[in-house]
């Protein structure tokens, strides 16, 4: 077994130093505030470092392939269009992979290193989002490595299968928000150019039959308060051309139709998630296709993501506040802070597993039990220290891979 290794997962017998003797009480919780609404501490404005793509096997490549450029959806566009050919992206754990790669590279290297937290976009949402969540819990894991934290969603093999078991009509709504993608985008910047994988059939403005394994993905630096990100994330498209800028980027959504009181209020519930993966990936615009049941999309519209806190502020009880979701993102990484500068002094390198339950709160407590690191590192002969691939582990503490306790 190589050292880094026994770091994280001591074998039996093995000379690794015992755990402190405090293991039992590596229990921390962070309760959800009350939701008053607050000024919003400052988020600098993302600044893109560099850019990925998956191609149509999921395969990276640190290139623009995958970049699409926006073109207006036609009228009534029929979202049931290609369902049969759409070709999915194999359910898992997303791994930081992809993005510690990215950070390795010249055009991040500098901005990683002095990082507080390097993750996904979509993990800040999650926290972001955490005061207002009702409904979905969610569980991480964060290591900690050279002053620099990471965090990555923790998935049991039973709620992957879930996800690749949706019914029907969760999956025909999922498929909808990819096809007006479809519609509202072009392999080029001529509106009039025709996807490769067009089928010859297709309807006008349809732009490619759906694989999900295609991303193209930006890396970004921002800061919010004293808290350094590096976030990597996926752009559904730009306007007109890309100039090493998020100014010209473009969100895609999809929403039912408007058509009572209660559909504004869902839909301005919705506007929160819409808002935090923009705003925190730097996405000026979100166009929303609202669609009837049946698939086909009524009418579009866009909105600004600045503007998007003022047009639910003051609503009532469903009404949310960019403050409060800043504010608390900015206090929770605070506290993770503190957690850490507990584990400092112990040799071994410390795996916290942090779980979220809605108007509860987040609890946060070190794994110590075996099986459970084996699980967070894809079994025993898992090419990994804790959530970190054993190459960037190398890479960050110049350690080999052959050195033994």
């Amino acid at each position: 077994m190589s050292r880094v290794t026994s770091l994280l997962n001591p074998s039996p017998g093995s000379s690794a130093p015992a755990p402190p003797s405090t293991r039992n009480d590596e229990q921390y919780s962070f309760p959800i505030p009350p939701r008053v609404p607050s000024e919003p501490l400052p988020l600098q404005r993302p600044k893109c470092l560099l850019t990925f793509s998956y191609n149509a096997n999921h395969e990276l490549e640190f290139n623009n392939s995958a970049m699409k450029y926006f073109s207006p959806p036609p009228a009534q566009a029929d979202l049931n269009w290609g369902y049969d050919r759409w070709v999915h992206k194999e359910e898992g754990i997303v791994r930081l992979d992809s993005l510690l790669q990215a950070t390795l590279r010249d055009e991040a290297r500098y901005e990683a290193g002095r990082a507080h937290l390097v993750t996904w976009r979509g993990i800040m949402t999650k926290i972001m989002m955490a005061p207002y969540e009702e409904r979905d819990s969610w569980d991480l894991n964060l290591m900690y490595l050279n002053g620099t934290m990471y965090l990555e969603e923790n998935l049991t093999e039973q709620q992957i299968q879930a996800k690749g078991t949706m019914t029907a009509e969760h999956r025909t709504m999922s498929y909808y928000g990819y096809a007006f993608e479809s519609y509202c985008t072009s392999s080029s910047p001529s509106a009039d150019s025709q996807a490769p994988n067009t089928h010859p059939e297709a309807p006008p403005g349809w732009g490619g039959d759906v694989n999900t394994n295609v991303q193209w993905c930006q890396i970004v630096k921002t800061k919010l308060n004293s808290h350094r990100l590096i976030l990597g994330g996926e752009v559904d498209c730009v306007r007109d051309s890309y100039n090493g800028t998020t100014e010209n980027f473009v969100e895609l959504k999809t929403s039912l139709v408007i058509k009572t009181k209660p559909d504004r209020v869902r839909f301005e519930k919705k506007l929160l998630k819409f808002w935090a993966q923009s705003f925190l990936l730097g996405v000026p615009e979100i166009l929303v296709g609202y669609r009837f049941r049946s698939g086909i999309v009524e009418y579009t519209e866009s909105f600004r993501t600045l503007d998007i806190p003022q047009i639910v502020r003051g609503k009532g009880a469903h009404a949310w506040d960019a403050g409060v979701c800043l504010n608390f993102a900015d206090a929770f990484l605070n506290f993770l802070d503190g957690i850490i500068a507990t584990s400092t002094n112990d040799p071994r390198l410390p795996l916290w597993r942090i779980s979220f339950l809605p108007r509860k709160g987040i609890m946060v407590r070190r794994l110590h039990n075996r099986k459970e690191v084996l699980d967070v590192q894809g079994g025993g002969d898992s090419d990994r220290v804790g959530i970190l691939p054993t190459w960037f582990w190398n890479h960050a503490t110049g350690t080999s891979n052959n050195s033994e306790n």
